[in-house]
């Protein structure tokens, strides 16, 4: 226990899993935690009256539980035994090997295929935050700086399983980005920018950051040194995998926050059981090629060039229909280069693992022809760019047997042929059986005992057996060594000679393999890079053959992609909706028109579950697939390319941090008013019914203007429940009415869920409450509520209110008591000029003179 606690001393904020004998204990605190977490055993011992807590688990089964220990957050320290027990008569020397924690895994078991695994380490600048992503399973490490909203898209977009930050930062951490992130608090020291840049450059060998064009990123320098120091700290010095580190170019990708892509239900869904965008167009084969397709629809292109490119290779390979079939099966052939590579830097490959790496780098040798060879040119820069390793390859195949086992030590590794050495001393070893049989054959007949025999067991060694019946005919030179029931057991000089020999030979051999073993690894470090480029080729070429998979399947469209401002869909559909549908029904499928000079806002008014919200996220859905490289679910499609897309969807508490729903609606939606741009889409669903009525048509109606209004003309999708909207096409030209149909019959209602111009009076929404169960009490009484308040209110007295500033203007405007005159005035005295934008001085000002205008 003395040894225990001073190894824990140096571990404190870790499970130590401290290895006696054949199993790995735990004690104390760490012993009532791995209990729990693992569903073992726990219980106590007394050492000198003091009660300890213990619990434990065999040696052999660590893989089963330090995964489960890993992805409930724990850091585990494994302490295991530097000697062996026999050869040492004081407690035996033990010590860390490895600090596994959830950022720093290289555990098949803990880690998932087609996800990445990313530290992440986070800095609090003066104006900005830094933050930098490092999974050591693959080499990856990307740095970006930039506000507090922008780091927490990124801390979405990557999911980082464990995050660093300064211990003076803890509180600020999770009142900014929640508590859902395990976290680890580390000394302020460490976020400084002379020690990340001597802590970066030394890895690295560099004497400047600028080549990899990071050097103007302080604060993310700072992060991407605070995650390699944090390696150093978990016994990981073994990273020539860490090649590179790049910035994440805000600029080259289309801006979604965080928001939008909760509400878009990209990769991640609400509920358990929730069908997300990715798990309908996942159709790579490989784990690099999933992992780069999560990282693509994260971060949608805005380059035209880049995205033509992507389009054009799927185009070819759906001509091309048998190419893409054999890249496919190609590919099928190639295990995870990324993470194999690592684990030869990080020296935690085994035999098996080599022979895979091998076999994935043979399974590109068709493909860089194939794709050389092909007619499409950003296919042969592909091609081009694969490199055979044909050195690699042909050094692992004589060096490695073809059925090596996983475990090194089983024996069998190195190849026969390879080390003349090794062979013979496998011949010695593996060709006893022949010798046994001639001494057999010898001494049966000097002593003229036919029915002797040799064994061997663990506690003798090898020995003649020799019956009861013939013991008076055993030689004087035998040595006995065992009394039997119905035999003796004796050995002999000549036995003894020959176990020493065997002995000493295998010993040589498990010696001699590993040697061989260990040097063909380290020789192997020269093809890290290459190895790696090929692994981002291969990643590629599978996430587009996965496109003409998708687009084969579910009969989707090249789309077109220009510079304009315009957005055409032609019976566009919901590309996770349409695969939910039963069996032979056919999804309504929509037209969307949006452009900046006619049809800005189109305003979508419908009953509740008609398929409004459907029709907004299916345009967002569409337009991002586009620009991730995709060919989309719709008769056609023309995009004037977007930059940014912004979605306020649905209503949800944020309860945690105190917010109501209409809170957390404002939030959003103010968001995404002060962010957006002339290339905007804004899909805006039900703003205002967080509070009042009058209060949120008069939300909703100023949200509209403000857009219309707006320099920027933002293409916006704007669904809502207030009719009363639909009065905003007479004083707005750029905005249009549109309803999603429906049709009543006698005693129900039918959704047609199509979209058509025009406005709708009816939200149908007691029939909804009908078709969900309520009992009919509760019908019956609501409407006939909702008649006795259609006559007490009429519909138009709201919209009349709103208007009526605009019916003032007719008034004369050179009568001294004009209230228009008022109105201005008013208005310029309730504008705070201190906090005013530009961009709302210059609306303001528009607004003033179309008052006057009308005048």
């Amino acid at each position: 226990m003395k040894q225990y606690n001073s190894i824990k001393a140096k571990y404190p904020d870790a499970l130590l899993l401290f290895r006696v004998g054949d199993f790995y204990e735990t004690f104390g605190e760490d012993a009532v935690h791995a209990a729990k977490i693992l569903g073992i055993v726990l219980t106590h011992r007394n050492n000198g009256g003091d009660r300890t807590e213990l619990a434990g688990f065999p040696h052999h089964s660590l893989n089963t539980y330090l995964p489960k220990l890993v992805k409930a957050g724990q850091r585990v320290a494994i302490c295991d035994q530097l000697e062996d027990p026999k050869q040492t008569k004081t407690i035996v020397k033990r010590g860390v090997t490895e600090l596994v924690t959830p950022g720093v895994a290289l555990n098949d078991d803990i880690l998932t295929a087609k996800s990445n695994n990313f530290l992440c380490a986070l800095y609090f600048g003066k104006k900005q935050m830094g933050v930098s992503f490092l999974d050591v399973s693959t080499g990856e490490f990307l740095t970006a700086e930039g506000n507090e909203e922008y780091i927490a898209k990124l801390l979405q977009n990557f999911s980082p399983s464990e995050v660093l930050i300064s211990k003076k930062y803890k509180t600020v951490f999770s009142e900014n980005f929640g508590k859902e992130y395990h976290t680890f608090f580390m000394e302020d020291w460490v976020f400084q920018e002379d020690y990340a840049h001597e802590t970066l450059n030394n890895h690295f060998k560099t004497k400047s950051l600028k080549g990899f064009g990071i050097e103007h990123l302080e604060c993310g320098i700072i992060a991407g040194g605070a995650a390699l120091h944090y390696l150093s700290e978990t016994q990981h010095s073994k990273l020539e995998h860490i090649t590179a580190v790049s910035r994440i170019a805000e600029e080259e990708y289309v801006w979604m926050d965080r928001f939008t892509i909760r509400n878009l239900e990209l990769y991640q869904a609400p509920s358990a059981n929730a069908v997300t965008l990715l798990d309908v167009i996942d159709k790579t084969i490989s784990p690099m090629g999933g992992r780069l397709l999560k990282r693509w629809l994260a971060l949608p292109l805005k380059n035209m060039e880049k995205i033509k490119q992507r389009h054009e290779i799927v185009e070819y390979l759906k001509q091309e229909n048998e190419l893409m079939l054999s890249f496919r099966e190609q590919i099928k052939q190639i295990s995870d280069l990324e993470r194999l590579i690592s684990k030869v830097a990080t020296g935690k490959i085994n035999p098996r693992e080599v022979i895979l790496l091998k076999n994935s780098l043979e399974a590109i040798v068709p493909i860089k022809k194939t794709s050389e060879n092909s007619k499409n040119d950003a296919l042969k820069i592909i091609g081009n760019r694969l490199n055979l390793c044909d050195v690699l390859r042909n050094r692992i195949k004589e060096t490695i047997h073809e059925e090596a086992p996983v475990n090194l030590a089983k024996g069998n590794v190195i190849a026969k042929g390879f080390s003349s050495e090794l062979d013979e001393l496998r011949s010695l070893a593996f060709s006893g059986k022949d010798y046994l049989d001639h001494m057999l054959e010898r001494e049966m007949k000097n002593t003229g005992i036919s029915s002797l025999k040799i064994a061997s067991n663990n506690v003798f060694g090898y020995y003649i057996e020799v019956r009861n019946t013939h013991k008076d005919k055993v030689p004087e030179s035998w040595i006995r060594k065992q009394t039997l029931v119905n035999a003796e057991r004796y050995i002999t000089e000549e036995l003894k000679e020959y176990e020493a020999k065997i002995l000493g030979a295998e010993e040589k051999i498990a010696i001699l393999e590993q040697e061989l073993f260990s040097q063909l690894v380290v020789w192997m470090h020269s093809y890290i890079e290459l190895v790696q480029s090929n692994a981002f080729l291969i990643a590629q070429l599978d996430c587009l053959c996965g496109f003409v998979q998708l687009a084969t399947e579910n009969n989707y469209v090249l789309p077109e992609i220009d510079e304009s401002f315009d957005l055409e869909i032609i019976n566009g559909r919901h590309p996770v909706i349409e695969k939910q549908l039963p069996p032979g029904e056919a999804y309504i499928a929509n037209n969307t028109s949006l452009n900046r000079d006619e049809k800005q806002i189109i305003m979508i008014t419908g009953p509740n579950m008609s398929g409004k919200s459907a029709i907004l996220r299916q345009t967002a859905l569409i337009v991002l697939l586009a620009q991730i490289g995709s060919f989309v679910p719709a008769e056609k499609v023309r995009i004037g390319i977007v930059d940014k897309i912004f979605t306020r969807v649905g209503a949800s508490d944020n309860i945690s941090l105190g917010e109501s729903t209409f809170m957390v609606e404002m939030n959003e939606t103010a968001s995404i008013l002060n962010n957006l741009s002339n290339r905007s889409l804004i899909l805006l669903d039900e703003i205002g019914r967080g509070t009042s009525t009058y209060d949120g048509i008069s939300i909703a109606w100023a949200i509209a203007e403000y857009i219309h209004e707006h320099p920027g003309k933002a293409k916006t999708l704007f669904a809502t429940h207030y009719h009363e909207l639909n009065e905003m096409t007479e004083t707005f030209t750029r905005i249009k009415n549109f309803n999603v149909s429906v049709k009543e019959l006698k005693d129900n209602v039918l959704f047609l869920r199509k979209l058509i111009p025009g406005g709708s009076e009816h939200s149908f929404g007691i029939h909804v409450a009908k078709m969900a169960g309520m009992p009919q009490q509760v019908i019956h009484r609501a409407n006939k509520i909702l008649k006795k308040l259609e006559k007490s209110h009429s519909s138009e007295e709201l919209t009349d209110n709103l208007k009526a500033s605009q019916n003032e203007m007719q008034l004369s405007f050179f009568n001294l008591d004009d209230p228009l005159l008022e109105n201005i005035k008013d208005e310029i005295l309730h504008t705070d000029i201190d906090t005013l934008t530009p961009v709302e001085a210059l609306m303001k000002l528009n607004e003033i003179k179309r008052m006057l205008v009308k005048k």
